[in-house]
């Protein structure tokens, strides 16, 4: 006869079984999601290492001389002059470091009255 310390045992074997097999289940399921990663991001790889090849013909030195003979004219391009050239100091200055406006009405339509000023930089792009 059975008796009451063998059921229990035996429940107890069955639950520990179900968990093994069930955490042995998940484990299987992640290791199949981490392959399927490894295959997109080789997929990514591939493709990037494919565009910079794509990038380094297409912009080889001598196919663009080619392009601009034979399409300068049509284009009208030009090389540009050193005098366009900007320097970081003659850039505009950032978002955060424009100056907040002094009167009431600047203040409600701050945007306008910093736009309506004039700048004096010097570029070599715009004679003045």
């Amino acid at each position: 006869m059975l008796r009451t310390l063998d059921i229990v045992l035996i429940v107890v074997m069955t639950a520990a079984a179900t968990v093994t097999y069930t955490i042995k289940h998940r484990a299987e399921n992640k290791l199949e999601e981490v392959r399927k990663l490894d295959v997109a991001i080789k997929l990514e790889e591939d493709t990037i290492d494919l565009l910079r090849a794509d990038w380094a013909l297409l912009t080889q030195p001598n196919r663009l001389e080619r392009l601009v003979g034979a399409f300068g004219a049509d284009l009208q391009l030009a090389p540009t002059p050193s005098t366009q050239l900007a320097q970081p100091k003659e850039l505009p200055m950032l978002k955060a470091d424009l100056p907040v406006p002094e009167d009431e009405k600047a203040a409600k339509d701050g945007v306008a009255a910093i736009i309506n000023k004039t700048d004096n930089m010097a570029t070599g792009s715009v004679a003045r």
